[in-house]
């Protein structure tokens, strides 16, 4: 069983927006650092957004101001709404959770012990 579930990927023309969502049945995601990753072929994952168990958001300077991420504890899901995209966006983006980690989020995604089948995000120019 996939502990996170992805959604919301797809493809946009530059300027455009898209909101990912995640979902997990495994995890309590407010007791948890949680967020998105995203990796282009041949890269590494990028760090994107995290959230700790404080509420206390981190985003890569990459996506600052563009990229919102947010947490619905009723729902246990966690989101990333994603606008302003740019070609260079384009990647797979995953959802991953930091489960030895309540706040003082990892920036290493080798420190993330759970991660989503990722979805794909493609932004057209």
């Amino acid at each position: 069983q996939v502990p996170l579930v992805e959604s919301g990927g797809g493809s946009v023309q530059s300027g455009g927006s898209l909101r990912l969502s995640c979902a997990t049945s495994a995890y309590s995601i407010r007791n948890y650092c949680i967020g998105w990753f995203r990796r282009v072929p041949g890269g590494e994952r990028e760090r994107i957004a995290i959230i700790d168990s404080d509420g206390v958001r981190q985003y890569a300077s990459s996506v600052k101001g563009r990229f919102t991420i947010s947490r619905d504890t009723a729902k246990n899901t966690l989101d990333l709404q994603m606008t302003s995209l740019k070609p260079e966006d384009t990647a797979a983006y995953y959802c991953a959770v930091d489960a030895g980690r309540a706040v003082w989020c990892s920036e290493s995604f080798s420190d993330f012990t759970d991660w989503g089948r990722g979805t794909q995000v493609t932004v057209s120019s």
